[in-house]
Parts: structure tokens; sequence; C-alpha cells
């Protein structure tokens, strides 16, 4: 049994967007704020977590969790992982943080976090993060098998993952047909939908429609929504009867 708590399910600015008169922006629903995306998975004992974007210490602040077993990277986009500093608290807690991601983020961050994982540097009070390489293989961690999804932000590769009959895709244009294999028979789906309009790096309702329709999991959840979507009471309300908006701090339960 998988638990599935939504930190975030915005876009790269949030909603609402700083200074934005958008209508959706002034919404006083609180479905129509949303934090930049991420989840919390908690499997058996342990806390996984997708993304460490800008709004981590909040999210974890409000959902109560003060322990992470591992870290799922699916690009280096600062939306998803500019809150990397903010793991220090779970490091002085519980030790070494164990971060999941492509050897090309893990260079990123190397490079944007110096401080962190140049150890010439000894800058006292930083956390101790292990950079582990994943490929488009599966992993094991802690007896949990994570399946990657190997995607296209445009022209940037982007990692879902799947875990069990759940799967988790964000800032996807693009997939090709053998990566659409690994996600056939999913109980849930989570999926970028970012607005109406096409974009040239992520997936418009029309486009997510059809992915979700081509998959045919039991129940999707669309993330990653950008005020341009619409207010989520109007949106979801016209979506296929197994088809969702996710929301911030929705948690579900997946087995």
């Amino acid at each position: 049994m998988l638990e599935i708590t939504f930190l975030g399910t915005g876009t790269s600015q949030g909603i609402p967007v700083v200074g934005s008169n958008h209508p959706v922006c002034k919404s006083i629903d609180q479905k129509d704020k949303r934090l930049r995306s991420s989840i919390l998975i908690k499997w058996k004992s342990y806390n996984f977590l997708i993304d460490c974007g800008p709004d981590f210490r909040y999210q974890m602040l409000r959902s109560n969790c003060n322990k992470l077993d591992g870290v799922f990277i699916t690009h280096e986009h600062s939306d998803h992982v500019a809150g990397i500093d903010d793991l220090r608290p779970f490091y002085f807690n519980h030790g070494d943080i164990d971060i999941y991601a492509h050897n090309r983020v893990l260079s990123n961050l190397k490079n944007r976090y110096n401080y962190i994982f140049n150890n010439d540097i000894n800058y006292p009070g930083v956390p101790v993060i292990n950079p582990i390489e994943i490929d488009n293989n599966i992993f094991n961690v802690k007896g949990l098998n994570i399946t990657p999804i190997c995607v296209k932000h445009n022209k940037l590769q982007v990692f879902g993952f799947r875990l069990e009959d759940f799967a988790y895709i964000t800032d996807m244009k693009s997939i090709s047909d053998s990566e659409l294999s690994k996600l056939y028979n999913l109980n849930v789906l989570v999926l970028n939908c970012l607005r109406l309009e096409a974009h040239h790096s992520h997936l418009n309702l029309r486009e997510a429609l059809d992915l979700v329709k081509k998959i045919s999991p039991k129940i999707c959840y669309f993330t990653h929504i950008s005020h341009h979507l619409g207010f989520h009471k109007e949106v979801e309300s016209n979506l296929p009867e197994n088809i969702f908006l996710a929301y911030d701090q929705l948690t579900i339960k997946v087995s």
C-alpha cells in the first residue's frame, strides 16, 4: 500500500502568480492555490519524496513530515530542486540524505550547490547528501522497486517514476512507445497538464486527455497546473469520471 500526498500541484510560478490579476490567481477556493509540484510517498515505515522545489520547507511543515528515506529528482529545473538546502533538518535529525537522479542532474546539483557537495570547502552546517546515479533501469530502495519512465520536456530528458501500480510523470511533452509500455496496468497515474493552449514543453489538456486514454489507468490525477487551465471546480466538472485535478494536500492510497 502506497500513501501519496500531493505537496504541491502548481507550475513553476505557483498559483497565485506574484503580481497577477488573473481570476484564478484571485480565487478564494483553496484548491486553486498551488505550490510547486512535488509528492510525498509513504510505504511501510518509509517516506520518499519526488522533487524538492522552492516550497519544500513549507510543504514539509504543513504535511508534518519529519523523516525522509530517499529523494527522487525528475530533472534539474528550479521548481523541482531549489529546496535542496532545506534538507538540512532531515540530515541533522536522521543522518545522510540519499538523492536519486540522472547523472546530468547530479552534475547540475553539484555545481549549483557546490558548498554542499564539494568536500574541500568543508562548510559547516550543510547536509550530507549521497548522490546516487540512476539510469533508465529499475532500481530498488528499501525493498521497493522503482521503474524510471524516460520522457521529453521539449528536448530535455526527464524521469517519471513507477512504484508498484502507481506512476508519477511531470514536465512531459512527449514519450516514446517503449516508455509508454511501462505505464500499462496502473491503478493510479499522475500526469502533468499545464493549460488549455498548446505549450512547447508541457502537455495541454487535450494532449493529457489523449494520453490518459492511451494508457488507460483506473484513475488519473492531473498536476503541474497553471492558472491558465482555469478554476479547479469548473475544469474538474468537465473531465471524464475517472480523471481528476490533484490539489495541494490531497492524500490518496494506492493498493
